[in-house]
């Protein structure tokens, strides 16, 4: 891995919002991404927002467009989750207390930037640096019959257990992980299945992933990291981050930082939800 992928966290903010998980909008950490990137894309601080989410069910948009999905979310709901469409790319992803979210929020080196591979280079390598500790090394590559399938699939001993996606904005741009952290993994994979069988019925192969049960597992499941690990899991996440941040940085950090209102919060989830939103 090379020692300058983690460069530029110098001024980097950590925003730790692991313990909001009252009943919360599944939509509203993704508007709170997209607020604070275009004021990142302003010459706001870049940020780290950790966080976690109740038993949720957040799709991709190419998800949403299956013929089967307005059903495929009723059922959901009776099963008593949350549904929602992110904005960012990627595939269908159930969250709940044991899955650690994490955001980078960084600005672009350009308006014309398009390099996004070493931008998820940096989550490859935050990621592995704060597993390293266990003394597992953490591969990149895609796992067949993952869900959320992609380049930037991270597993140990060819078990997927996190995900990245990206949303990318004029200025600035947000890496998404999903770290299942606690729990099953095939339990969670098995939920996916359950979703597309309903929502992918008489839909193109190509168009949804193909889920198995022996693709996922948490990283309790892989590594004895005892309890409370999703807790420390952020703890290793964050002292990675403050490994690399000065003071000159976040001097700067908090003359620039903003948080958004409620009314401002509220505004951009309606938006995501009008945009986004499964047509019903």
């Amino acid at each position: 891995m090379n020692i300058d992928t983690l460069a530029g966290l110098e001024n980097m903010v950590i925003l730790d919002r692991m313990n909001k998980l009252d009943k919360e909008d599944p939509l509203l950490p993704f508007a709170l991404d997209e607020w604070l990137c275009a004021r990142t894309g302003e010459g706001g601080p870049a940020i780290c927002h950790l966080w976690r989410q109740p038993q949720s069910f957040v799709m991709g948009l190419r998800d949403s467009r299956l013929p089967g999905t307005p059903e495929a979310a009723r059922w959901l709901e009776s099963q008593g989750y949350r549904v929602a469409v992110r904005n960012s790319g990627g595939a269908a992803v159930p969250l709940d207390p044991g899955v650690v979210n994490i955001s980078l929020i960084l600005p672009k080196p350009a308006v014309d930037s398009f390099q996004f591979h070493g931008d998820f280079e940096k989550m490859y390598a935050l990621i592995a640096t704060a597993v390293a500790s266990t003394g597992w090394a953490v591969d990149k590559g895609e796992i067949a019959g993952a869900y959320c399938p992609g380049d930037f699939d991270l597993s140990i001993n060819g078990l997927k257990f996190c995900g990245i996606a990206q949303r990318r904005q004029t200025r600035a741009f947000v890496i998404q992980a999903f770290v299942i952290v606690e729990g099953s993994g095939q339990a969670r994979t098995r939920l996916v299945r359950q979703f597309y069988d309903r929502a992918a019925s008489g839909a193109d192969p190509a168009n949804y992933p193909l889920v198995t049960d022996d693709s996922t597992a948490s990283l309790a499941e892989i590594i004895d990291l005892g309890a409370g690990a999703a807790a420390a899991f952020a703890e290793e996440v964050k002292a990675v981050v403050r490994e690399r941040q000065t003071d000159a940085g976040m001097a700067a950090a908090a003359s620039t930082l903003r948080m958004p209102s409620e009314a401002e919060l509220a505004e951009t989830v309606a938006m995501l939800r009008s945009r986004y939103g499964i047509k019903r």
